[in-house]
């Protein structure tokens, strides 16, 4: 019997790659000779590097960025055996990044995020893949693109600092020092979010809040953002007001659109592009997935739908095993999740389960599938 293994992290508790070496012990205490092949995944946010690293035999490069906050600090990025990059925004300007007390979406920026390219071009990169998931920022890609060469300076000629404090500010964008190397490259951006850049299901208004915004903020990027759409238009002569997935990590998505020809891509099924995952479904019997929550929320471009939709065309059932089971959570039976188990075996608090959750975890899988034994049985009786 050969089980895929193919999880997304546990967020607070583990690393998806974590995840899978919890379930495969449980799976091996019932089924000692199963064959299980580990495939870690991500849906574009923090691990989609480690994902598509693992799952194509590439490796790890480490370089110094500029952080959040401006501080130094190491982000790895990887190349695959094809000479691409991938690239996960949240290993230099994520949110995990910040301290919750210093969160604030005015002073962030996504500089270090436009280092990480540099750098990828520099190792001779000709295709990147960027995952834009779990942003700290709201700087609509500002600050990556001044690390990329593009200078914006205000009314009387001043250069522009980092951060979403100087959008509004912004007059001039000079766009002459471009690393011109960007338009030799395909650039794959894996993003789920279709939220366009302003507006009531822009950046600043859904995503703002959980990076330290106030209602005022809220409002103040808004019109910031929208007054940096309307130079873009006017000097650039590109509209990407209204472009669905310009919202994503705090408009992240304008630059690499405007100065990078980028392509906005379905996060899950990037990654699973890259992880080759049908040479691996070719001869799986079960495919055991998860993550921390899922929800009626779970259906649009989470890891555990992605990975059943891409099982359906070979028939392989894919079970989820979750850290808990929320609302409208029966949703995902229809996209091809035969079962969902949580991981809490006992009334216990958030904390306890997170701190718990390799043991937890394991414990589910086992329990798992000692109910699939049972499950065998009874078919080899009504034979």
């Amino acid at each position: 019997m050969q089980i895929i293994v193919a999880p997304d992290s546990f967020k607070g508790s583990m690393s998806a790659i974590e995840a899978a070496n919890s379930i495969e012990k449980g799976i091996k205490k019932v089924f000692k000779d199963a064959a299980i092949v580990k495939i870690p995944i991500a849906d574009g946010g923090e691990g989609t590097v480690d994902a598509i690293i693992m799952g194509s035999n590439g490796t790890y490069k480490e370089i110094n960025v500029t952080g959040p906050l401006g501080e130094k600090l190491p982000a790895k990025y990887g190349i695959l055996p094809d000479g691409s990059a991938v690239i996960e925004m949240a290993a230099a300007s994520g949110i995990t990044l910040v301290p919750r007390e210093k969160l604030n979406p005015m002073e962030t920026t996504t500089y270090g995020t436009g280092e990480l390219v540099k750098a990828a071009l520099d190792a001779g990169a000709r295709k990147i893949v960027m995952g834009i998931g779990g942003s700290a920022t709201n700087d609509g890609g500002m600050g990556l693109a001044q690390a990329l060469g593009v200078v914006f300076k205000d009314q009387a000629g001043n250069v522009l600092g980092l951060g979403a404090k100087y959008l509004k500010s912004i007059h001039t964008i000079d766009a002459s020092a471009l690393d011109k190397r960007l338009q030799e490259v395909e650039f794959i951006v894996a993003c789920d979010v279709t939220n366009t850049l302003c507006g009531d299901q822009g950046a600043s208004a859904v995503f703002g809040p959980q990076k330290g915004a106030t209602p005022e903020m809220v409002q103040e990027l808004d019109t910031a953002l929208k007054h940096y759409a309307g130079v873009i238009k006017e000097q650039l002569k590109k509209d990407i007001l209204e472009v669905p997935g310009t919202g994503a990590a705090g408009g992240l998505g304008v630059p690499l659109l405007v100065f990078c020809k980028a392509t906005l891509k379905s996060g899950i099924k990037t990654v699973l592009e890259a992880v080759n995952i049908d040479e691996y479904l070719k001869d799986t019997n079960l495919i055991i997935t998860g993550e921390g929550k899922i929800d009626g929320q779970s259906v649009y471009g989470k890891v555990p739908v992605g990975v059943a939709e891409a099982a359906k065309p070979y028939n392989i059932p894919v079970i989820a095993i979750v850290g808990s089971i929320g609302v409208d959570a029966s949703k995902v039976y229809d996209y091809g999740i035969a079962s969902i188990m949580s991981i809490m075996d006992h009334p216990m608090s958030l904390d306890q389960a997170i701190q718990s959750g390799k043991e937890l975890l394991e414990d589910s899988a086992e329990r798992m599938m000692l109910m699939l034994k049972a499950g065998m049985s009874i078919t080899n009786t009504l034979k």
